[in-house]
């Protein structure tokens, strides 16, 4: 990978479970969580003897020559594991961060288990004496360490010795938030085969550890037991991976014993992901690829609801924390559509839920189903009282739910969600029919850019929105119904390209703002879908507009500032050729590969163009739009 990674993946599950590192040495630095907080973590490995770090770094007064990191020599980022090497006059170490979340396998998908394997060689032909030792600090089972006392407890399991950690003060899914960490449930190290585990006392944190003799190899799992996951409309779900009775011990015992064939599979994953990305991108659009899987991965939690339906919850990382955010859900479907349609199934089912309650008393899609992990119902703009309409986003969402179900039903060859739902279906459609021409005074997925009339972008959102309820209605063998659906939505798109048009090829902000520009990424559907609603005349303005408006790191998202987005970035990299595709890949490689000072959290889809410096969003699933190239022939 050529990318120089804004922050580097180690164990990545979940969004409480996700331990990064900011730093380009590992020992430069501790591991922080997503958000940037502490999660500390420390790696030592003993040559004989003699104590090196290759993992975090230390805090508490040692020896002098305890505070010695082993030189670290390279690193190499795919999709599941983040390999790192090490090298000093007696040995050459490497460190294999393992995070097997196969989104093919829901299983895999779900296990609450990541690893960590050593390995060396020695360097100077002697036979050497080596042992492996990883800490891990209480920070990681509280909000703040410090916050309550916790408490360990060893454990001798079949595959080997493990040792838990957690508060001793147990709420399980008491609170929600953007920020708030996880201080319930208990995190387990384990080493495979004979160690030594036990706790300790590390710069006035407790922590844990496993020690372990490196004869030649040796394997940590790290795993977390949220004890429940989920608060689902007043009831508690469990994680998908428990659904037939399994245990922590049993799950950690099975990642163990299996690790060698699962690395394999993880492996040839992301050789055919990376092989795929190059193909019909770039090398730099295969780093971008690899560097984003786990991230997104580990932005949503699946679960098992009562019926046994399962739900995959996304949150809104670094926004405002919501769960099951639909205009989180549409960028981030790509992915998704690519490798498992039935997790995006998963991810709409929550919002169909909550649709049908008393509560819900709009006739238009919600916004989201909660703040994770508390999922009773939508909280964006609900505090609002009567002003509450002005904080929901009526043509987004109903667009986003139209498209999804469309691309959702073509992808598995299947329209049965949708069958089952069309009354809202049809609902959300006439609201779009009724408003999306030319959309009134309202918010888009696009929110932290503020309110704006007659937005083209939800325009083209209605356009595209119609179109999938056409195709809906098509494959359930409503054909004439279908027909006057397309017709509508061709006579919206006519409408828009004489509206919207500047006098220089390219396509307005807004329909009253002449000579402006944004990113046209909602019509990226009309590519995929061949509808040819918009001539080629339409995506070769846009992207004539785009390159003019290029700075050094990206495209702006429109006029009025010079931030930009990287999963509506790439949507529109899509519109021309080969060329014109790389031509913005190229410029978010670039971005990615600057991130320093204050940018340096896992990759943020919303930055300034013109300095690469990150605007506000990190760990964010959108960053599943990234693999929309995938989708196209």
């Amino acid at each position: 990978m050529k990318l120089h990674a804004p922050s580097i993946p180690l164990f990545n599950i979940d969004p409480y479970f996700s331990v990064w590192s900011n730093q380009d040495k590992l020992y430069a630095g501790n591991p922080v969580h997503r958000i940037g907080t502490p999660n500390n973590i420390w790696g030592i490995v003993t040559v004989d003897g003699e104590e090196y770090r290759f993992l975090g770094k230390t805090l508490c007064p040692r020896p002098r020559d305890f505070d010695n990191p082993i030189p670290q020599t390279g690193m190499e980022i795919d999709a599941c594991s983040t390999t790192v090497f090490y090298e000093n006059e007696a040995i050459r170490l490497k460190a294999v961060f393992t995070s097997p979340m196969l989104v093919e396998d829901l299983y895999y998908a779900s296990r609450p288990v990541t690893y960590l394997k050593l390995s060396y060689e020695s360097v100077d032909e002697k036979e050497h004496s080596v042992k492996a030792r990883l800490t891990v600090s209480e920070d990681l089972v509280l909000d703040k360490a410090g916050d309550s006392r916790v408490w360990s407890e060893n454990l001798s399991l079949r595959e080997g010795d493990c040792v838990r950690l957690g508060s001793g003060n147990q709420k399980v899914l008491w609170r929600s938030g953007d920020g708030v960490r996880i201080d319930w449930g208990y995190l387990y190290l384990a080493a495979k085969g004979k160690a030594k585990v036990g706790n300790c006392i590390q710069k006035d944190l407790y922590c844990v550890y496993a020690e372990t003799e490196l004869a030649s190899e040796a394997l940590f799992a790290l795993a977390y037991d949220d004890i429940d996951s989920i608060m689902y409309f007043g009831k508690p779900l469990k994680a998908y991976w428990k659904k037939d009775g399994k245990t922590i011990e049993d799950a950690i015992d099975e990642a163990l014993a299996e690790y060698d064939t699962l690395f394999a599979k993880c492996t040839a994953f992301s050789d055919k992901m990376r092989a795929e990305a190059i193909a019909k991108g770039s090398e730099n659009y295969a780093d971008l690829l690899q560097l984003v899987y786990r991230q997104v991965m580990a932005a949503h939690k699946l679960v098992v609801d009562e019926d046994g339906n399962n739900l995959y919850i996304s949150k809104e990382c670094a926004s405002n924390g919501c769960a099951a955010t639909v205009d989180v859900t549409y960028p981030s479907a790509p992915m998704y559509l690519k490798y498992n349609p039935k997790l995006l199934a998963a991810m709409l089912r929550p919002v169909l839920r909550y649709a049908r309650t008393d509560a819900w008393k709009f006739d238009f899609a919600p916004h989201d189903v909660g703040q994770y992990p508390l999922l009773n119902g939508q909280v964006y703009g609900m505090d609002k009282g009567d002003r509450c309409i002005h904080f929901q986003m009526p043509v987004e969402e109903c667009g986003n739910m139209l498209i999804l179900f469309a691309v959702l039903g073509e992808a598995e060859n299947d329209y049965a969600l949708a069958k089952d739902n069309i009354d809202l279906i049809e609902q959300w459609s006439k609201y779009l029919i009724q408003y999306g021409e030319d959309p009134e005074n309202q918010l888009c997925t696009d929110d932290f850019a503020g309110h704006l009339a007659h937005n083209c972008n939800l325009t083209l959102k209605a356009i595209m929105g119609i179109a999938g309820y056409a195709k809906i209605l098509k494959a359930l063998g409503r054909t004439e119904e279908a027909d006057e659906m397309m017709k509508t939505a061709k006579k919206y798109a006519d409408s828009f390209l004489v509206r919207a048009a500047n006098e220089d090829g390219s396509f307005r902000l807004a329909l009253d703002r002449p000579d402006t520009f944004s990113l046209k990424y909602n019509a990226v559907w009309d590519k995929l879908w061949k509808t040819n609603l918009f001539p080629e005349s339409f995506y070769k303005g846009e992207t004539v507009r785009y390159r003019k408006e290029a700075l050094t790191f990206g495209v702006p998202l429109d006029s009025r500032e010079m931030y930009t987005k990287s999963d509506w970035s790439h949507w529109v990299s899509c519109f021309g050729d080969k060329d014109d595709f790389r031509f913005f890949t190229d410029l978010m490689h670039k971005a990615y590969s600057t991130m320093r000072q204050g940018s340096r959290m896992p990759m943020t889809d919303w930055y300034y163009a013109d300095t690469a410096l990150m605007r506000g969003f990190k760990h964010r699933s959108v960053q599943g739009g990234l693999f929309f190239k995938l989708l196209l022939d």
